[in-house]
């Protein structure tokens, strides 16, 4: 338990200036399934409660949606009946359960030496050294750990720093590019076509608000180079098949073939900004402009890793049960 509340504090809000103003602890409350700090086997259920909750700062937004955020389809498909507090179904707030759930998974999955790390790759245009597709290790999960910002290159968490410090001083926000990687997997995980790890992976990671794309290995950037270049010839290491590249990001044909699994996913910038923007009033059928108040994060990245992380813990140890 101590470790799960370590891991949710990386979540948590409230950590900085160039976070939500927000202050939630975060503390898990165990309702069954744990007993003498052993699960039991009974189901393991866990609620986090909101202490720090301001409902009439979302309000407004009911009638003027937020421009890219799910304001205006969520009162047609709800047909206004839904709960706009934070957001709703459609708030960050929701990692929370999804880390919690994604926490334990990774102490699991740790039991049999396969270890999930992330960090930002990209906020804006400020960007981190990249994980290496072949040699990425445990190493590099706890070398991001001990930095302010989960970042390889302290250097350029410092870069990103100013960014967005930038965006809040001008009313603003930016988005950026969590990259996350997974190691000790056996080969011939997963399945082909609808149950690969690829597609297990992106349900879930696609779950967290603010995501707009995922690719895996060398992706988009694969699709402009000749397959000689982009294949990952194999070899023998000690009796062991590797391959000396990874640009398939470890998995072929919906299957891990042994080497580190590594993604990106691309996040938006937070809707929520303070800068005027225009909008519509719905009761009254009128173009107007909204302004935004609340708390909100300028870069929604910076507590994303571990978010990502327990996403692919999810998906890899359900993997790992349906082997």
């Amino acid at each position: 338990m101590d470790e799960l509340r370590a891991f949710l504090r990386r979540r948590a809000p409230g950590a900085g200036e160039l976070t939500t103003a927000r202050s939630e602890a975060d503390e898990p409350e165990v309702l069954s399934g744990l007993y003498n700090g052993a699960t039991c086997g009974a189901p393991l259920a866990i609620v986090i409660k909101n202490a720090d909750a301001r409902p009439a700062d979302y309000e407004a937004t009911r009638d003027v949606p937020r421009p890219s955020h799910a304001d205006y389809p969520a009162r047609v498909k709800f047909n206004n009946r839904h709960d706009a507090s934070g957001g709703g179904h459609f708030s960050g707030r929701l990692t929370t359960p999804l880390c919690a759930a994604g926490g334990i998974c990774l102490q699991l999955l740790r039991e049999i030496n396969i270890f999930v790390g992330a960090h930002i790759l990209r906020v804006g245009s400020a960007s981190d050294d990249p994980f290496d597709p072949v040699r990425v290790s445990e190493k590099d999960f706890c070398a991001v750990k001990i930095n302010p910002l989960p970042v390889l290159n302290r250097e350029a968490g410092e870069a990103m720093r100013v960014l967005i410090a930038k965006a809040k001083e001008d009313g603003d926000s930016v988005g950026g590019v969590i990259e996350c990687a997974a190691v000790g997997l056996p080969a011939g995980l997963g399945d082909p076509m609808f149950d690969g790890i690829e597609n297990r992976v992106a349900q879930i990671v696609f779950g967290i608000p603010g995501v707009k794309g995922i690719e895996f290995g060398s992706g988009f950037a694969g699709a402009a180079a000749r397959g000689s270049i982009n294949n990952d010839a194999f070899y023998f290491d000690g009796g062991e098949v590797r391959t000396r590249t990874n640009n398939c990001g470890g998995i072929l044909g919906g299957m891990t073939d042994g080497m580190p699994v590594i993604f990106r996913a691309a996040f938006k910038p937070t809707p929520s900004i303070a800068a005027g923007q225009e909008s519509v009033d719905l009761s009254n059928s009128t173009n107007t402009s909204l302004h935004i108040k609340g708390r909100h994060d300028p870069c929604i990245v910076l507590r994303a890793a571990p978010c990502v992380e327990a996403a692919a813990a999810i998906a890899l140890y359900d993997a790992y049960l349906c082997r």
